[in-house]
Protein backbone atom coordinates (compact mmCIF):
# COMPACT_ATOMS: atom_id res chain seq x y z
CA UNK A 1 0.00 0.00 0.00
CA UNK A 2 1.44 3.45 -0.80
CA UNK A 3 0.61 6.30 1.77
CA UNK A 4 0.35 9.57 0.99
CA UNK A 5 3.98 10.97 1.44
CA UNK A 6 4.79 14.94 2.47
CA UNK A 7 4.64 15.65 -1.36
CA UNK A 8 4.40 19.57 -1.94
CA UNK A 9 5.02 20.66 1.97
CA UNK A 10 8.71 21.25 1.62
CA UNK A 11 11.70 18.98 0.85
CA UNK A 12 12.15 15.07 2.49
CA UNK A 13 15.70 15.27 3.74
CA UNK A 14 17.34 11.97 3.83
CA UNK A 15 20.78 11.05 4.99
CA UNK A 16 22.89 8.35 3.69
CA UNK A 17 21.00 8.80 0.75
CA UNK A 18 23.43 7.27 -1.43
CA UNK A 19 23.17 3.54 -0.53
CA UNK A 20 21.22 0.90 1.44
CA UNK A 21 17.72 2.27 3.20
CA UNK A 22 18.90 5.52 2.49
CA UNK A 23 18.89 4.84 -1.37
CA UNK A 24 15.55 3.66 -0.94
CA UNK A 25 13.94 5.95 1.24
CA UNK A 26 14.69 8.49 -1.77
CA UNK A 27 13.14 6.19 -4.51
CA UNK A 28 9.96 5.54 -2.32
CA UNK A 29 9.56 9.11 -1.16
CA UNK A 30 10.12 10.40 -4.92
CA UNK A 31 7.93 7.73 -6.40
CA UNK A 32 5.27 9.30 -4.34
CA UNK A 33 5.94 12.63 -5.39
CA UNK A 34 8.01 14.49 -2.41
CA UNK A 35 10.78 16.66 -3.59
CA UNK A 36 13.71 14.84 -2.04
CA UNK A 37 16.73 16.32 -0.62
CA UNK A 38 19.99 13.67 -0.80
CA UNK A 39 22.33 13.94 2.03
CA UNK A 40 25.97 12.38 2.05
CA UNK A 41 29.36 12.14 2.22
CA UNK A 42 29.96 10.72 -1.30
CA UNK A 43 28.87 12.80 -4.33
CA UNK A 44 29.32 9.57 -7.11
CA UNK A 45 26.25 7.71 -5.21
CA UNK A 46 24.29 10.83 -4.51
CA UNK A 47 24.20 11.55 -8.10
CA UNK A 48 23.74 8.02 -9.43
CA UNK A 49 20.13 8.33 -7.36
CA UNK A 50 19.56 11.74 -8.02
CA UNK A 51 19.27 10.68 -11.71
CA UNK A 52 16.91 8.19 -11.10
CA UNK A 53 14.83 10.17 -8.71
CA UNK A 54 15.03 13.86 -9.65
CA UNK A 55 16.49 14.47 -6.11
CA UNK A 56 18.74 17.51 -4.83
CA UNK A 57 22.49 16.50 -4.10
CA UNK A 58 23.41 17.86 -0.99
CA UNK A 59 26.94 16.33 -0.58
CA UNK A 60 27.95 16.79 3.25
CA UNK A 61 28.71 14.96 6.44
CA UNK A 62 25.42 14.23 8.57
CA UNK A 63 27.70 15.02 11.69
CA UNK A 64 28.64 18.04 11.19
CA UNK A 65 27.20 21.17 12.10
CA UNK A 66 28.88 23.23 9.74
CA UNK A 67 27.72 21.05 6.49
CA UNK A 68 24.17 21.48 7.62
CA UNK A 69 24.34 24.91 7.85
CA UNK A 70 25.86 25.29 4.13
CA UNK A 71 23.00 22.82 3.14
CA UNK A 72 19.42 23.88 4.79
CA UNK A 73 20.61 27.37 3.31
CA UNK A 74 19.94 25.63 0.20
CA UNK A 75 16.53 23.96 1.00
CA UNK A 76 14.12 26.78 -0.35
CA UNK A 77 10.75 25.77 0.25
CA UNK A 78 11.04 23.93 3.99
CA UNK A 79 11.65 20.39 5.39
CA UNK A 80 8.93 18.21 5.68
CA UNK A 81 10.84 15.60 6.98
CA UNK A 82 13.71 13.96 8.09
CA UNK A 83 14.85 10.51 7.49
CA UNK A 84 17.98 9.96 9.07
CA UNK A 85 19.47 6.65 7.32
CA UNK A 86 23.23 7.76 8.01
CA UNK A 87 25.05 5.00 10.04
CA UNK A 88 27.98 2.83 10.47
CA UNK A 89 29.64 0.13 12.21
CA UNK A 90 31.21 -0.06 15.82
CA UNK A 91 32.81 -3.19 16.27
CA UNK A 92 34.71 -4.90 18.78
CA UNK A 93 34.51 -5.87 22.83
CA UNK A 94 35.03 -2.75 25.09
CA UNK A 95 38.62 -3.86 25.65
CA UNK A 96 39.20 -4.08 22.05
CA UNK A 97 37.62 -0.46 21.77
CA UNK A 98 40.01 2.75 21.59
CA UNK A 99 39.09 5.87 22.08
CA UNK A 100 39.16 6.59 18.81
CA UNK A 101 37.09 3.99 17.77
CA UNK A 102 34.74 4.20 19.92
CA UNK A 103 34.37 7.86 18.91
CA UNK A 104 34.10 6.81 15.55
CA UNK A 105 30.88 4.74 16.28
CA UNK A 106 29.21 7.82 18.33
CA UNK A 107 30.00 10.37 15.36
CA UNK A 108 28.45 7.86 12.44
CA UNK A 109 25.42 6.11 14.43
CA UNK A 110 24.42 8.53 16.90
CA UNK A 111 25.91 11.96 16.28
CA UNK A 112 24.92 12.09 12.61
CA UNK A 113 21.10 11.95 13.82
CA UNK A 114 21.35 14.40 16.58
CA UNK A 115 22.91 17.05 14.09
CA UNK A 116 20.88 16.19 11.47
CA UNK A 117 17.57 16.69 13.74
CA UNK A 118 18.92 19.92 15.41
CA UNK A 119 19.48 21.46 12.03
CA UNK A 120 16.71 20.66 10.12
CA UNK A 121 13.86 21.38 13.36
CA UNK A 122 13.07 25.18 12.92
CA UNK A 123 12.09 24.07 9.02
CA UNK A 124 10.36 21.04 10.64
CA UNK A 125 8.83 23.27 13.18
CA UNK A 126 7.50 25.58 10.41
CA UNK A 127 6.42 22.59 8.50
CA UNK A 128 4.79 20.75 11.21
CA UNK A 129 7.12 17.85 9.40
CA UNK A 130 8.49 14.25 10.81
CA UNK A 131 11.31 12.93 11.67
CA UNK A 132 11.93 9.21 11.10
CA UNK A 133 15.56 7.83 12.65
CA UNK A 134 16.59 4.54 11.26
CA UNK A 135 17.68 2.78 14.12
CA UNK A 136 18.33 -1.02 14.56
CA UNK A 137 17.12 -4.33 16.73
CA UNK A 138 20.93 -3.63 18.24
CA UNK A 139 18.88 -0.96 19.85
CA UNK A 140 17.00 -3.15 21.71
CA UNK A 141 19.21 -5.59 22.36
CA UNK A 142 23.50 -6.36 22.19
CA UNK A 143 25.08 -9.05 19.64
CA UNK A 144 28.65 -9.96 19.88
CA UNK A 145 31.64 -7.78 19.51
CA UNK A 146 29.92 -4.71 19.07
CA UNK A 147 29.89 -2.63 21.55
CA UNK A 148 30.05 1.19 20.05
CA UNK A 149 26.99 -0.29 17.64
CA UNK A 150 24.73 -1.15 20.17
CA UNK A 151 25.36 1.67 22.89
CA UNK A 152 24.94 4.35 20.48
CA UNK A 153 22.03 2.55 18.88
CA UNK A 154 20.44 2.27 22.16
CA UNK A 155 20.98 6.01 22.21
CA UNK A 156 19.01 6.89 19.11
CA UNK A 157 16.07 5.89 21.08
CA UNK A 158 16.69 7.96 24.26
CA UNK A 159 17.10 10.66 21.08
CA UNK A 160 13.51 9.39 19.51
CA UNK A 161 11.70 10.29 22.70
CA UNK A 162 13.79 13.34 23.93
CA UNK A 163 12.96 14.84 20.53
CA UNK A 164 9.27 13.80 20.48
CA UNK A 165 8.80 15.00 23.77
CA UNK A 166 10.22 18.06 23.18
CA UNK A 167 8.62 19.13 19.36
CA UNK A 168 5.58 17.59 19.78
CA UNK A 169 3.97 20.92 20.99
CA UNK A 170 5.23 22.28 18.28
CA UNK A 171 3.69 19.76 15.74
CA UNK A 172 6.83 18.19 14.52
CA UNK A 173 6.68 14.13 15.07
CA UNK A 174 9.79 12.03 15.88
CA UNK A 175 9.76 7.83 15.80
CA UNK A 176 12.21 5.21 15.01
CA UNK A 177 12.31 2.13 13.33
CA UNK A 178 14.31 -0.79 14.10
CA UNK A 179 15.05 -3.07 11.40
CA UNK A 180 16.68 -6.74 12.03
CA UNK A 181 18.68 -7.89 9.16
CA UNK A 182 18.59 -5.96 6.19
CA UNK A 183 20.24 -7.34 2.27
CA UNK A 184 22.08 -3.70 2.06
CA UNK A 185 26.19 -3.55 1.20
CA UNK A 186 27.07 -2.94 4.40
CA UNK A 187 25.35 -6.28 5.39
CA UNK A 188 26.20 -8.08 2.36
CA UNK A 189 29.93 -7.04 4.29
CA UNK A 190 29.25 -8.44 7.72
CA UNK A 191 28.06 -11.93 5.65
CA UNK A 192 31.39 -12.40 4.67
CA UNK A 193 33.54 -14.16 8.22
CA UNK A 194 30.09 -16.91 7.60
CA UNK A 195 31.09 -17.27 3.95
CA UNK A 196 34.67 -17.56 5.03
CA UNK A 197 34.06 -19.99 7.89
CA UNK A 198 31.19 -22.31 6.41
CA UNK A 199 31.74 -21.95 2.26
CA UNK A 200 28.42 -20.37 2.39
CA UNK A 201 27.01 -18.19 -0.36
CA UNK A 202 26.26 -14.89 -0.24
CA UNK A 203 22.32 -16.16 0.37
CA UNK A 204 23.34 -19.26 2.50
CA UNK A 205 24.70 -16.79 4.84
CA UNK A 206 21.67 -14.85 4.78
CA UNK A 207 20.04 -17.81 5.53
CA UNK A 208 21.85 -18.71 7.87
CA UNK A 209 21.56 -15.91 10.15
CA UNK A 210 17.49 -15.65 10.01
CA UNK A 211 17.38 -19.48 10.79
CA UNK A 212 15.81 -18.69 13.80
CA UNK A 213 13.98 -15.58 12.13
CA UNK A 214 9.98 -16.07 12.15
CA UNK A 215 9.75 -15.18 8.86
CA UNK A 216 12.92 -17.16 8.12
CA UNK A 217 14.48 -14.07 6.45
CA UNK A 218 16.13 -10.81 5.83
CA UNK A 219 14.07 -7.84 5.01
CA UNK A 220 14.79 -5.97 1.77
CA UNK A 221 16.01 -2.23 2.16
CA UNK A 222 12.36 -1.27 0.22
CA UNK A 223 10.64 -3.13 3.14
CA UNK A 224 12.50 -0.81 5.83
CA UNK A 225 11.83 2.25 3.72
CA UNK A 226 7.92 1.84 3.30
CA UNK A 227 7.64 1.80 6.98
CA UNK A 228 9.76 5.24 7.14
CA UNK A 229 7.48 6.77 4.33
CA UNK A 230 4.72 5.58 6.93
CA UNK A 231 5.28 7.22 9.84
CA UNK A 232 6.41 10.27 7.91
CA UNK A 233 2.70 10.28 6.42
CA UNK A 234 -0.13 12.27 7.30
CA UNK A 235 -1.64 7.73 8.19
CA UNK A 236 0.95 8.20 11.40
CA UNK A 237 -0.97 11.56 12.45
CA UNK A 238 -1.25 10.43 16.11
CA UNK A 239 2.02 8.23 16.14
CA UNK A 240 5.01 9.58 17.52
CA UNK A 241 7.80 8.50 20.29
CA UNK A 242 7.62 4.84 18.80
CA UNK A 243 10.05 2.51 17.89
CA UNK A 244 8.74 0.40 15.23
CA UNK A 245 10.47 -2.92 14.77
CA UNK A 246 10.86 -4.17 11.96
CA UNK A 247 12.73 -7.75 12.09
CA UNK A 248 11.02 -10.23 10.46
CA UNK A 249 10.05 -11.61 14.21
CA UNK A 250 13.60 -12.14 15.46
CA UNK A 251 13.26 -9.67 18.88
CA UNK A 252 9.92 -11.61 19.96
CA UNK A 253 12.06 -15.12 19.56
CA UNK A 254 12.50 -16.93 23.22
CA UNK A 255 15.91 -17.47 23.21
CA UNK A 256 15.85 -20.30 26.08
CA UNK A 257 13.35 -22.20 23.98
CA UNK A 258 15.14 -22.32 20.67
CA UNK A 259 16.28 -26.04 21.28
CA UNK A 260 12.74 -27.16 21.53
CA UNK A 261 12.15 -25.71 17.60
CA UNK A 262 14.84 -27.92 16.70
CA UNK A 263 13.64 -31.52 18.24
Amino acid sequence: MNYPSAAGLGHVVITGAGTGIGEACARRFAAQGARVALVGRRRAPLERVAAETGGLVLEGDAASAADWTRITAKLDGGISALIACAGGLGAGRATETDDTAWAAAMRTNLDTAFVSARACLPQLIACRGAIVLVASIASLAAGPDVCGYTTAKHALLGLTRSLARDYGPHGVRVNAVCPGWVRTPMADEEMQPLIARYGDTLDEAYARVCADVPLRRAASADEIAAVCAFLASPAASIVTGAAIVADGGSSIVDVPTLAFGRL
